[in-house]
């Protein structure tokens, strides 16, 4: 053992020289660490390595003086070893700070815009991005966005825009329930399911605004209502005859849309009603679930009409 650590200590040190050497013309070759310097390999293999050697050498001679052929030649190649394996290890423990670092930054990111989308939903109306949703949205939520997109695809801007009111006042709805109840309790469970429900139906009505609208979207109503109020005598029967067929579908469809868009204001005087009566209930009193209850009758009313009108439509 000792005739193989001191072996090893003469090897080491001799070593140093060609590292030094290999050091100076190239750093990158014989320094491990990023980005390489010259005076890093003059501080390893000066005085680092060499005084590593020393300690090793002063261990061995407690075994006498009888260093042995095979750690000559272990010291002679372990630079060759270290060197790569450290610049390895340095690489991977580099990589996991830097994923470890993102991670935190993510989550820092997510926290961040969870805040500000609270902070405009108490505000007023928040705007829902189709392209970046929230960081906290669910089921409703996504399907807020889809609609919204199908809505903006169509040109439906002003359409559009009741999906923010309509997200505005779902997430205010969701704030409130988490301020008074806490998530184990049965009135918070049968509270949430009964407005996921109310926002889903109300996501499908959009949903069904942006398909109508998108049906229409290459009909221009001006250029047809211009067609048939203009003398021309060359507008044949035919052409009018169709000129108004067109002008009934846009006139339907908008009719269809401002039934779905009157259904989805009565969902949102709805959510409106529940929040202000969930925001008077005491949770510490024994009246809380009653009024809780009563707070919900509507939003259950409305539940019972929508799906009576979906199986009538």
């Amino acid at each position: 053992m000792f005739d193989f650590l001191q072996g090893f200590s003469y090897g080491l040190f001799l070593s140093c020289l060609p590292w030094f050497l290999i050091g100076m013309l190239e750093p990158r070759l014989a320094v491990p660490t990023e980005p390489p310097r010259r005076w890093q390999a003059v501080v390893r293999y000066w005085f680092g390595v060499p005084f590593l050697a020393f300690v090793l050498w002063l261990t061995s001679l407690w075994g006498g003086f009888s260093p042995s052929l095979a750690g000559w030649v272990a010291g002679l190649g372990a630079l060759a070893v270290e060197i790569p394996v450290e610049r390895w290890w340095r690489h991977r423990s580099r990589r996991r700070r830097e994923r470890r670092q993102q991670a935190v930054e993510t989550a820092a990111a997510r926290q961040r815009q969870a805040e500000a989308e609270r902070a405009r939903r108490e505000a007023g109306v928040a705007e829902l991005d189709p392209s970046a949703p929230p960081a906290d949205a669910d089921e409703v939520v996504q399907a807020l966005c889809r609609a919204k997109q199908s809505l903006l695809d169509a040109g439906r801007a002003d359409l559009a825009e009741q999906v923010d009111r309509l997200y505005t006042r779902y997430a205010r709805v969701l704030d409130v329930l988490e301020t008074k109840f806490d998530r184990r309790e049965l009135t918070y469970d049968r509270s949430r399911t009964i407005v996921v429900q109310v926002g889903l139906n109300a996501a499908d009505n959009l949903k069904a605004m942006g398909a109508l609208a998108a049906g229409v979207v290459g009909i221009d109503p001006a250029y047809v209502r211009r067609r048939l109020a203009a003398k021309d005598r060359r507008t044949v029967a035919d052409e009018r005859d169709a000129l108004q067929r067109r002008l009934d579908l846009i006139e339907d469809t908008e009719r269809r849309l401002r039934e779905l868009s009157a259904r989805n204001e009565t969902a949102m005087t709805t959510l409106d009603h529940a929040v202000v009566v969930m925001s008077r209930v005491e949770t510490h009193r024994p009246q809380a679930d009653v009024a809780a209850d009563q707070a919900l009758d509507d939003l259950k009313r409305f539940m019972d009409k929508a799906e009576r009108y979906g199986h009538k439509a």
